[in-house]
């Protein structure tokens, strides 16, 4: 049966008191409110990050971006991407930094003295559902006593969403390809965070056969995150690294890239964002 797992980053197996943890809203990964908010009632957060799917009730599946910024990890894992990187450089984290075919989540970068010496780019993706998972939601609040049967009726509980693994998967390689050349032609490296059920998927349904063992020479990088339990909640943990260049990024889709930035374009623009509150904080 399809279940939320983790609501408001806690995991729903556990005991807590839900009526004060959904009114609070509050993300454990951002500090702040939940930005996962419902359409029709802006006011309230949905925050759902991670589900049950499919026969199996212990296959988590993320669905929330977000979920992945669990004790920065997933940055902590990319600084050996940052070859000028040395001792007594600041790391940043900058979101949201324009490039040709988009925006880049996060740069994790180096910085000595405000000038940038080196940075990776990072992306975040999680699956995307068909159907919504507020009923779901709701059945769980129902459950614990938070709301009762009348807040059901705007929502039809008995639905059941999927998880949409084909456009997913074709949207962030084409997503990719977009960006890749940029980062290849100025020798950087451009990381894909992923759950190891997502990677599993593009190795299985896309042209992977030449996509590595991870190599920091390359400039397309993946890293595929598992979901373990730990004390009652769920952890991410790093399961494997593959890696591959724009050519072979290409390849995958069978499409060819163009897009490319100056160097000087870039790292003037990541300046530009480096501040006190982007210093990676551990």
């Amino acid at each position: 049966m399809n279940e939320v797992l983790e609501l408001l980053g806690i995991a729903t197996e556990s005991t807590h008191d839900w009526r004060s943890i959904v009114s609070r809203q509050r993300c454990p990964y951002l500090t702040t409110k939940c930005t996962k908010l419902r359409k029709s009632e802006p006011e309230i957060a949905i925050g759902t990050c991670s589900v049950s799917y499919g026969r199996n009730p212990r296959r988590r599946i993320l669905i929330c971006p977000i979920r992945f910024l669990e004790r920065h990890q997933i940055f902590l894992d990319c600084i050996h991407l940052l070859s000028l990187h040395e001792p007594g450089n600041e790391l940043h984290i900058v979101p949201e930094v324009a490039v040709p075919g988009g925006k880049v989540d996060y740069v994790l970068t180096s910085v000595r003295h405000g000038v940038v010496k080196d940075f990776v780019g990072i992306e975040l993706q999680t699956l995307d559902t068909t159907g919504s998972v507020w009923p779901a939601r709701q059945r769980f609040l129902l459950s614990e006593n938070v709301i009762d049967e009348d807040d059901l009726v705007d929502a039809d509980h008995s639905k059941r969403y999927g998880i949409n693994w084909k456009m997913t998967a074709k949207t962030i390689l084409i997503q990719l390809h977009h960006k890749i050349q940029t980062f290849e032609a100025i020798s950087k490296r451009l990381v894909l965070i992923v759950q190891d059920h997502l990677l599993s998927y593009l190795e299985s349904n896309f042209v992977f056969q030449h996509v590595r063992n991870a190599r920091t020479g390359d400039a397309m990088q993946f890293h595929a995150y598992e979901i373990a339990e730990s004390q009652g909640d769920f952890r991410i943990n790093l399961s494997s690294r593959l890696s591959t260049d724009a050519e072979g990024l290409a390849k995958c889709l069978g499409l060819k890239a163009e897009a490319k930035i100056a160097l000087s374009e870039l790292t003037e623009q990541i300046e530009q964002r480096i501040s006190t509150n982007t210093l990676l904080k551990i």
